[in-house]
Order: C-alpha cells, then structure tokens, then sequence
C-alpha cells in the first residue's frame, strides 16, 4: 500500500487506525444511515418522509420558526425545507402564521393533528433508538448522549471551512 492510498476496513469504508476499526466520521454515518432506513420503514406507510418527520420534531421542541431556521435546525437546505413545509401544510401537520413582530415572517408551527402523528409514532421511534443503544449500559448511554452533544457543539463552534 502506498504512503497516498486510504486504507479500507471490510465494508469498505476508510480505517483511523491500522487495528482495521473504521474511522470514526465513517461509523457515525454508517449509524446514521441505518437509523435513517428504520425510519424510512416505519413512516412509508404514513407517506410523511423521515425528513418531514425530523423537521416535525424540530418544531415540537422550538415552536414559531421560519424556513430558514427549521432547515437549519433539520439540517436541510432552504429550498428542500419550502417543498417540505408546502407538502406537511398541505397535509395540515403544520401551519404558518405571520410573526407579531414582523409581519414579512412567516412563523411554522405543529398543528394539533402535527402533535397527534409525533405521539402515535413516538413509541416505535423509542423503539428504534433503545435498539440503536441496546447493547451499550445505561452509563454508556448517557456517556454517549454527552459525547455527542460534545461534538455537535464543537463543530458548530468551529464552522466548515
């Protein structure tokens, strides 16, 4: 193997180490990714996606947000969020409403039947992440939820360059 060529573990995806272990940015997206197909699964019938679903949560815990401000809490661009706030209004999961204090803005916010769709799916998606976390103690559980919390905000201290 030369000095330039990345090393690859049994997936294919690149290794930190010589220990075969995939790096690090690879196995969060690779949890990422498999959290993203069981949502997929679950919410096909419903015909909302999982980022209609994750732009819904977002406004469970932060009521009243523009477009621009739910794209980037969904981590969506501007223009996916406008198709998908059209189509989840359109659905009357969400509605939108002029601020009070700046008429030009619109503010999004969950409508009752919004809040009705998140509870009757909490549980499954519950279920999924105590999937997700299953093989790991309660202390390695919440261990994780701070490490990850850790690093999200680093990375939004230090933005892409």
């Amino acid at each position: 193997m030369t000095a330039s060529a990345e090393r690859r573990d049994a997936t294919g995806g690149p290794t930190a180490d010589g220990a075969g272990r995939p790096s690090l940015l690879y196995a969060i997206k690779q949890v990422e990714l498999a959290v993203r197909a069981h949502l997929d699964e679950l919410l096909r019938p419903t015909g909302v996606t999982t980022l209609q679903y994750t732009a819904m949560t977002v406004l469970a815990r932060r009521e009243g947000l523009t477009s621009a401000e739910l794209a980037r809490n969904s981590f969506v661009t501007a223009q996916t969020m406008n198709d998908l706030v059209t189509s989840l209004e359109r659905r009357e999961l969400i509605s939108r409403a002029p601020s009070p204090a700046h008429r030009r803005r619109l503010l999004i916010s969950l409508t009752a039947t919004g809040r009705a769709f998140l509870a009757e799916h909490a549980a499954r998606v519950a279920d999924i992440e105590a999937r997700m976390v299953s093989r790991l103690s309660d202390d390695e559980q919440a261990s994780l939820h701070d490490v990850l919390n850790r690093c999200r905000a680093a990375l939004a201290t230090h933005p892409a360059q």
